[in-house]
């Protein structure tokens, strides 16, 4: 049996992004949302969506989507740590010298669309 296909009102790809997750209106990280409302200090559904000026309905579409945990979240997890490798920016001395490492265009777009 073929799996099927959540369709969401308020979350879709953001333009121009290399990111393969959705986005709130295409333009909030999902993630952003459902870390504001997880936790012992936690807001409300209803105070995210005052905060952000989004309807009610598309902080729980949020919600949800990151609760299925979604493969493209989790591709772009994988690409961040990637990047985030390559560019020195997980050395533990990184707070001490924030500058990244340059890294060359062919390697950041083999980081970003593998």
């Amino acid at each position: 049996m073929a799996a099927t296909a959540t369709t969401y009102v308020y979350l879709k790809p953001k333009p121009g992004s290399y990111y393969t997750q959705l986005f709130v209106l295409g333009r909030i990280p999902t993630w952003v949302i459902h870390s504001g409302h997880s936790g012992e200090d936690g807001m409300s559904v209803e105070e995210l969506a005052e905060n952000w000026e989004i309807p009610v309905e598309a902080v729980r579409e949020a919600i949800a989507y990151c609760e299925s945990n979604p493969p493209e979240m989790q591709v772009d997890r994988r690409r961040e740590e990637a990047l985030m490798e390559a560019s020195g920016m997980n050395d533990p001395n990184y707070k001490w010298n924030p500058h990244p490492k340059f890294l060359p265009p062919e390697e950041l777009h083999r980081i970003l669309t593998t």
